[in-house]
């Protein structure tokens, strides 16, 4: 019988690593994407999305989402003003420890 070990969680982003947002119609070839649709990238995987959503509340369209690449722990969601104030919001959830 041959033992497995568990699969080690990522490491944590180093703080020199960038957050990249490429719009969903360049980054996904699966055609579900809008015009406002983003993923966010480290180091070229995607790591979460920013878009605008009609289910959000009106004073906050934004929302942003962590966790694509199957890091649960470091998983989180919110809902921002801004294009911009959302792309905050996630790198400061994204960067915690």
């Amino acid at each position: 019988m041959i033992a497995t070990q568990p699969k080690a969680p990522p490491p944590p982003p180093s703080p020199q690593s960038r957050l990249i947002l490429k719009r969903g119609s360049a980054s996904r070839s699966s055609g579900q994407w809008r015009d406002d649709d983003y993923d966010v990238l480290e180091d070229g995987v995607v790591v979460g999305r920013i878009f605008l959503s009609p289910g959000a509340p009106q004073e906050r369209p934004w929302m942003w989402a962590s966790g694509h690449n199957g890091d649960i722990r470091r998983a989180a969601f919110g809902c921002e003003p801004t294009r911009e104030a959302a792309m905050a919001a996630f790198a400061k959830s994204w960067r915690r420890e």
